[in-house]
């Protein structure tokens, strides 16, 4: 599944290449995605400017705007917010995209043949924004108002790149918690967009077991996450994201810091610091990977 690295490297690329630019069409192949494609979107969106392409957690917000001229043509661009997913001002038109576990959004030439995964593109004269999702748990949809109110973002915890994400913040929300601290650095209410790859790393960095009971997390142990989260997903944006199976970045080209992982998908493997042999379990239904010697 696209984490937070992967959704902001397609957020860069997405709106280096089209902010300012006029929607000319939209082509809905299959509207079938985890929530039906609203069937106006056509009408709602032809003629609009992106105006900026913002992210919230492992949501991308495209805000349009009306504005003159010729359907295709390059607008005067907006300030592109949203580069560590801190609120900027948001437009009251918004195209919300969620990659879900296998969509990736690509910029092509106008008239690129579609494959059988190419569910929706959104034209702009001469290049096209393609979602291609072949599990189709992804999500198109459209939003008037301020976006901070829509059901999916509106009880969303703080973003891990932002001013808010703070030890203190972590050390009190794991008092008194019986979970283990990766569910806990995982929860969406309190930390958006780390999934289970960079939640594995992060713990990794840190030197914390992810069973660990959350309530006995010291405030240096806080700290410790805190810092090996932001480090683990700033890297993370710089390699292009991870590319195990289906994510390719806005240029059809895939991520790297799955060279870079220190223990996730790793079991059996030598630990890259100490050599002990990497380690999994399951927490949650999900596959989690550690080192026995490096994490207390």
């Amino acid at each position: 599944m696209p984490e937070l690295p992967e959704v902001e490297v397609t957020r860069r690329g997405i709106g280096a290449q089209l902010t300012g630019r006029r929607v000319t069409g939209v082509v809905v192949r299959n509207a079938a995605l985890r929530y039906p494609v609203p069937g106006d979107l056509a009408a709602r969106l032809t003629g609009l400017a992106l105006e900026a392409v913002e992210r919230r957690a492992k949501y991308l917000l495209l805000r349009m705007r009306h504005t003159g001229g010729t359907a295709g043509e390059r607008a005067p661009a907006a300030h592109d917010g949203g580069a560590r997913g801190e609120r900027a001002p948001l437009g009251d038109r918004t195209l919300i995209v969620h990659l879900g576990m296998s969509g990736s959004l690509r910029v092509l030439p106008a008239g690129e043949p579609a494959g059988a995964h190419d569910h929706l593109d959104v034209l702009f004269d001469a290049h096209l924004l393609r979602l291609r999702d072949p599990r189709r748990f992804g999500a198109v949809l459209w939003h008037e108002g301020d976006i901070s109110h829509h059901p999916l973002l509106a009880r969303l915890g703080v973003e891990p790149l932002s001013g808010g994400f703070t030890a203190e913040l972590l050390h009190g929300a794991a008092q008194g918690r019986r979970t283990a601290v990766k569910p806990l650095l995982m929860d969406q209410r309190l930390v958006v967009g780390v999934g289970n790859i960079y939640a594995c790393e992060s713990l990794f960095r840190a030197g914390i077991r992810p069973a660990r009971a959350a309530r006995r997390l010291t405030r240096a142990d806080c700290r410790r996450l805190v810092t090996a989260v932001r480090e683990t997903l700033e890297a993370a944006v710089d390699a292009g994201g991870s590319t195990l199976r289906d994510f390719t970045r806005s240029d059809g080209n895939p991520g790297h810091f799955q060279q870079q992982h220190f223990v996730y998908a790793r079991a059996g493997e030598p630990c890259r610091v100490c050599g002990s042999a990497i380690r999994s379990l399951r927490q949650g239904q999900r596959s989690t990977f550690y080192c026995p010697t490096c994490q207390r």
